[in-house]
């Protein structure tokens, strides 16, 4: 009889210890997703392979490489420069444009994780054009980056990054998608907030921040020239992190949509403070140059362990309380 009581003892212990432990599924956007974590644009995109890998590697939802109308070539090489505090990069938005990435992305069975599109233009109505023209898989989002700190035509460069220009993109997107729209803006832009709130407005129904800030600038002191083939870049990884959760603090201040973290992010601690922060979801670049394609994964055992730690047991709780 001893055992068989220490036998349920030890059942109920397990039982009880495992609903106990802090869980990371969450929805954003009435998307179901197993963690917060989510591959950001324009980082293993380009085809159904590398952001397989990213799965694989533990995010919860992937973001496709934005796409344009026409194939672009992109700035010529070196675009990539690393840097004590992080990476400036200018790939110019090169994608093989929209009807390639149609074909690519015509079957997304392959995946168990959300499949977000992105798409890029220098006017709202090449954005409505393509939007029209994603709706039609099966994506679980599209998100407009509306800022490009390195690439003449696009973002802050033909005045996307105001309000105006904001609420036109948004309202021609809208009346082509049923789709949650994402809008993408630059922690680094005057007045974020109330370009936020003409997306809100305009019936966007996340913000993504950020995209890369900058532009910035190395300069290679033995040959006397920029590293980059552009001379400049984005700057993303750590350095741009305190700068964006600022952002993102002030957003949530500010919007009733949810918000996707974006810049700096390479630990479960990072995730965590962007959560406090006002983010909903978080998304990872520039971390898998540092940590490997399985840094979601990483990133959700620290966040694990941190949250069993100091007694959370979801990502609600986590989210806005640094407001609190």
């Amino acid at each position: 009889m001893k055992e068989v009581a220490l036998c349920f003892l030890n059942l109920f212990i397990f039982i009880f210890g495992w609903v106990l432990l802090p869980v990371l599924e969450t929805t954003f956007c009435n998307v179901s997703l197993k963690n917060p974590l989510i591959l950001a644009s324009g980082i293993l995109g380009l085809n159904k392979n590398n952001l397989l890998r990213a799965q694989r590697g533990g995010a919860g939802a992937v973001t496709i490489k934005s796409v344009s109308l026409e194939e672009r070539s992109g700035h010529e090489t070196p675009n990539i420069a690393f840097f004590e505090a992080g990476m400036l990069n200018a790939f110019g938005y090169c994608n093989p444009g929209i009807e390639e990435a149609l074909k690519e992305f015509s079957d997304l069975s392959c995946f168990e994780v959300p499949v977000i599109a992105s798409c890029t233009a220098s006017n709202a109505s090449d954005f409505a054009k393509l939007v029209e023209a994603l709706d039609k898989l099966d994506f679980a989002a599209i998100e407009l980056p509306l800022s490009c700190p390195h690439t003449p035509g696009h973002g802050l460069l033909v005045g996307q990054g105001t309000p105006e220009a904001t609420k036109e993109i948004v309202e021609a997107c809208r009346k082509k998608t049923k789709k949650p729209l994402l809008v993408k803006i630059n922690a680094s832009l005057p007045g974020i907030a109330e370009i936020a709130l003409a997306a809100e407005k305009a019936g966007a129904n996340a913000i993504t921040c950020s995209n890369t800030l900058g532009p910035g600038m190395v300069i290679d002191i033995n040959s006397t020239k920029p590293v980059l083939a552009f001379k400049v870049g984005g700057v993303s990884g750590h350095a741009i992190r305190p700068i964006v959760v600022r952002s993102v603090y002030d957003l949530y201040e500010r919007i009733k949509i949810p918000i996707i973290g974006l810049g700096g992010i390479s630990r479960g601690e990072h995730v965590i403070e962007l959560l406090m922060a006002g983010a909903s979801c978080v998304g990872i670049g520039t971390a898998i140059a540092l940590r490997g394609h399985n840094v979601f994964e990483k990133c959700c055992n620290e966040m694990l362990g941190w949250m069993k730690k100091h007694g959370y047991k979801s990502i609600e709780e986590l989210i806005g309380l640094a407001h609190e």
